[in-house]
């Protein structure tokens, strides 16, 4: 007989192999061999079958199998026990397998985003997992959280599933891709855990512009340049990657000085080199600003732009220009007038001289390059002044004639020279028959006069028969002729010719008037220069033909302007 009839045992899914589950003890009130029980499972199912053994003289039932609460939670058995006069009797032996948290949580991605644009707002979801626990009541418990990073968030939405979302705008500038790392743990006692990984890629938006190296651009390049120089490589980045970082320049479209500015440069739309598209001039244009503009291929596209500035380097490419004296032709002097009374240290004149380059290059000095005496004359090196030495001695030549030179201080220099006559008298009544004798001079009154004397005649030639021509034209359509020797008394004006000498254009140092210059000799092969004369009295007027009254012809010529000033005389 057993005592129970049921045995109940609770046993962990990881008790050992050889543990014991129960020990069962029959009693038989027979004596000898009528006593002696042997035991045995009379109904057992298979899977028990494999997992227990009953020892059939003690009773006891150990575990022969590995125990597994996930597969069966218990198992129900009989054993019998039976006498050796063949006496049996049975019970049942109720086996309850109790968890142990021996399963790790499983993690199972249901979707997952392979990328996700930069630009996607918080709370987008990139993937759904599943989780689960095969163990049950605490130890199937789990709790999952990623690590290591703000920018995603796991959001549970029912008692298995979890959402993967981001927590935070994307930049894939600064974080092309994301490792995120999702841990998950049960509640059994120790914890079990399981990690995954999930691999996330930034794709590309293109939200960034290209920026240029530099804030402005400010670039030298030396004036006489060859065509097509290349002046500088101007240089944009853009973060964006493939075609949204690709980048292409272009030179916006603007004029300088009225002219467009593409004119002047170029640039290569792939590389950024700015090229010289002519040969600059430092005289005519010193600087000029554009702008550049730097557009990737994004779509849409980005652009950023920036200003350039070119200063062109002046180099000594123009020689000093001589305002005063103002040299005229080749071979050509002017005469400074200088009296005897002057002592030294005489201002004579003053050089002044330009120069259209700039800096070194038109720092100018002057020097004396062809004079008779050194001592007689000296120039201030930056001033040009001129002025006596010494004191004039009654022994120096009244004529003088001393060359300036005007040199840069360019690298090479360059220079020009001016010729000055100097000429020496005690008044200025004394410098006219000087300048007589110099043949230069002499020279050029000869051809001007030649000159002056061709053209007068052209000119009388078409007048007179103009002249006659309106004549005849009148005559025809007149009723009452008209005298002739009256009408061309009336009609040309009587003029007169003579031959002033040439003197210094504007450079003598005295207010002379030029009417004291000009003779009426015959012998001199000059022109005089005519100045009408204005509200002239009648009484002063001369007229050789014979004396007239306020309507005579000689009044009508006074009335229509022609007389005319030769010299310092009227006539």
């Amino acid at each position: 007989m057993f005592n129970q009839d049921t045995y109940r045992v609770r046993l962990h899914e990881d008790a050992a192999i050889g543990s014991l589950v129960i020990q069962l003890n029959a009693t038989d009130e027979d004596e000898g061999s009528n006593a002696e029980i042997a035991y045995s499972f009379s109904h057992i199912s298979d899977n028990a079958h494999q997992l227990f053994t009953i020892d059939s003289l003690n009773g006891d039932i150990k575990v022969i199998g590995d125990l597994d609460f996930e597969t069966t939670d218990s198992y129900e058995m009989t054993v019998m026990a039976k006498d050796g006069g063949g006496h049996v009797t049975h019970c049942k032996v109720s086996v309850q397998v109790i968890d142990v948290n021996d399963n790790q949580p499983e993690i199972t991605i249901t979707s997952l985003s392979a990328s996700i644009p930069e630009d996607s707002p918080p709370g987008t979801v990139v993937s759904l997992l599943n989780v689960q626990d095969l163990d049950s009541g605490m130890n199937s418990e789990v709790v999952c959280h990623i690590s290591d990073t703000l920018a995603f968030q796991l959001i549970p939405s029912s008692s298995t599933y979890y959402k993967l979302v981001t927590a935070a705008s994307m930049d894939r500038e600064r974080n092309p891709s994301y490792n995120v790392t999702i841990q998950c743990m049960d509640g059994g006692s120790p914890p079990l855990s399981t990690n995954k990984t999930i691999q996330l890629n930034i794709s590309d938006v293109n939200d960034n512009a290209p920026v240029f190296e530099k804030m402005k651009y400010v670039l030298y390049i030396g004036e006489n340049n060859q065509p097509g120089t290349s002046i500088h490589n101007v240089r944009a980045s853009d973060p964006d990657g493939d075609e949204n970082g690709k980048i292409s320049y272009s030179i916006l479209n603007s004029n300088v000085e009225d002219i467009p500015v593409t004119s002047y440069v170029s640039i290569n739309s792939i590389t950024g080199v700015l090229y010289a598209q002519r040969s600059f001039d430092y005289e005519q244009l010193r600087e000029f600003q554009f702008q550049v503009m730097a557009k990737d291929s994004g779509s849409p596209p980005l652009s950023s732009n920036v200003t350039v500035r070119i200063c062109i380097i002046d180099k000594n490419d123009n020689s000093p220009k001589i305002l005063y004296p103002s040299p005229d032709t080749e071979g050509s002097a002017l005469f400074e007038f200088i009296p005897h009374s002057a002592e030294k240290g005489y201002l004579v004149t003053k050089v002044i001289a330009v120069d259209a380059d700039a800096g070194h290059n038109a720092w100018l000095s002057y020097h004396l390059l062809q004079v008779p005496d050194p001592s007689y004359f000296t120039i201030g090196q930056y001033t040009g002044e001129l002025k006596i030495g010494r004191d004039i001695q009654v022994s120096d030549t009244l004529r003088q004639k001393i060359v300036v030179l005007v040199q840069d201080n360019g690298v090479p220099s360059l220079s020009c020279t001016v010729s000055i006559q100097l000429v020496m008298a005690e008044n200025f009544q004394q410098v006219v028959p000087e300048i007589k004798r110099q043949p230069n001079i002499s020279n050029t009154s000869s051809n001007l006069t030649f000159y002056l004397v061709v053209s007068i005649g052209l000119i009388s030639v078409l007048f007179i028969v103009t002249v006659l021509i309106t004549i005849g034209l009148k005559c025809r359509k007149s009723s009452t002729p008209t005298s002739y020797g009256a009408y061309s008394r009336n009609v040309y004006p009587q003029f007169t010719l003579g031959c002033p000498s040439e003197i210094s254009d504007t450079s003598l140092p005295f207010p002379f008037s030029y009417d004291v210059c000009v003779t009426l000799d015959s012998k001199q092969n000059e022109i005089a220069y005519l100045k009408p004369v204005q509200n002239v009295p009648t009484e002063n007027l001369i007229d050789t033909e014979e004396t007239t009254t306020g309507n005579g012809p000689l009044n009508n010529d006074v009335n229509r302007g022609n007389i005319v000033q030769v010299g310092s005389g009227k006539i």
